[in-house]
């Protein structure tokens, strides 16, 4: 009997395995930088420190739906770094169940936040909120948070600190969507002022054509 109770327990397993929605999530890295896009979203509001690292982009035909930030909270007299590093996620066709993550280079502080996604359609444009420069003495954080719309309309925001103000809607992917990022990132400091994320932009790539076909 015990052995019979076993089998069906299995099979009941098995059976809410197959109902589930499996979503695998794979980190692209580099490997796609070789990809085209059509131009470069920015915003006028970013910070001075740091360099613009490398880029990642997302693989053909895939584009960024949804995303997730590195935040670290308020440290109540330490050292503030705010937002450390932006992931965009990455889906083909609308279909969510293999997804590829992006995120260039990132700071090492906080924690990265659950993935939003739009609920249809891709990323589109951005906005960011940002500290501006603290002066000698004080205590730098830069970019803050972000906003991202979507295509079928809704504004996400991410769960960043609340330094600082946001600037202008960066311009409009069109005819696509969002493929790329690109960060600009102040190295570790070693016991000073870091400021980790200072700026962020990203890569516009179009939808591929749709081949229609004639019957003469």
């Amino acid at each position: 009997m015990a052995s019979l109770f076993s089998i069906v327990a299995m099979l009941a397993m098995l059976s809410t395995g197959l109902c589930e929605e499996k979503n695998f999530l794979q980190r692209a890295g580099v490997a796609f930088n070789s990809r085209q896009y059509r131009s470069l979203l920015t915003v006028n509001n970013g910070e001075q420190f740091g360099n613009w690292t490398w880029p990642e982009m997302c693989p053909e035909k895939f584009f960024a739906v949804g995303f997730s930030i590195r935040v670290e909270p308020n440290q109540y007299g330490g050292d503030d770094t705010a937002l450390n590093g932006i992931r965009l996620i990455c889906a083909k066709d609308g279909a969510r169940s293999f997804l590829y993550s992006i995120e260039s280079h990132t700071g090492y502080f906080g924690d990265w936040s659950q993935p939003q996604y739009c609920p249809t359609g891709v990323l589109t444009s951005f906005q960011i909120r940002v500290e501006p420069h603290r002066g000698m003495f004080g205590d730098d954080t830069a970019v803050n948070n972000i906003r991202f719309r979507c295509s079928s309309n809704p504004t996400l925001e991410g769960p960043g600190t609340e330094w600082g103000e946001y600037g202008h809607w960066s311009q409009e992917c069109l005819d696509g969507g969002i493929c790329g990022i690109e960060s600009k990132m102040e190295e570790y400091q070693y016991g000073l002022d870091d400021s980790s994320l200072n700026d962020v932009r990203f890569h516009c790539c179009a939808k591929p054509q749709q081949v229609t076909w004639r019957v003469k």
